[in-house]
């Protein structure tokens, strides 16, 4: 893992208490001004490593992907987008997902892991879909959007790309999910 981009706030209202949180791909920990360089740098390096532990904490697994990908299936799909596989991968950074109909399997970009439940979730209905309607027909959008949070999904992930300046969402008005 690499070294997180960390910033150190510091704060003559705070007297005692050490906190930290994320702000997208950076740390921020707050600390009182009065605290020493020696005693910051012990706490900076605690509190990082008890964010990284809370983050990993929360990392779903593939196995947890392949269930809940059965579960949308049934409820959206009735049973008929079943994919071979899904799995987390590391090397999708202008994708939130992609499908292989041929083969039908299914992969999510591991950026969509601290996302909430039903972003991911918007994210494999998107793919599952491409199971029954491989490419964006009116047709697979109609199967898209029997999802009830469709839309605000995709205006998360266009706001999430837009913070984050990345290109517009797949997904999005513009452009396809994949």
């Amino acid at each position: 893992m690499s070294t997180p981009d960390v910033e150190v706030r510091r704060s003559r209202r705070r007297r005692r208490t050490v906190s930290a949180y994320r702000d997208g791909e950076r740390i921020i920990v707050l600390i009182p001004a009065s605290m020493s360089k020696r005693d910051e740098a012990t706490w900076v390096a605690d509190m990082v490593a008890r964010i990284e532990r809370q983050e990993k904490r929360r990392l779903r697994s593939d196995d947890e992907l392949v269930a809940r990908a059965a579960k949308l299936n049934d409820l959206y799909f009735g049973g008929l987008a079943v994919p071979t596989s899904v799995r987390w991968v590391t090397n999708q950074n202008a994708r939130w997902g992609s499908c292989t109909p041929g083969d039908r399997t299914i992969r999510l970009s591991d950026r969509l892991q601290q996302m909430p439940a039903w972003v991911v979730d918007y994210v494999m209905v998107h793919e599952l879909a491409h199971l029954l309607e491989a490419n964006h027909t009116p047709e697979f959008w109609a199967w898209v959007d029997r999802f009830p949070r469709a839309e605000k999904a995709k205006g998360y992930l266009e706001g999430y790309s837009a913070g984050a300046r990345l290109e517009p969402p797949p997904g999005g008005a513009d452009e396809p999910l994949d």
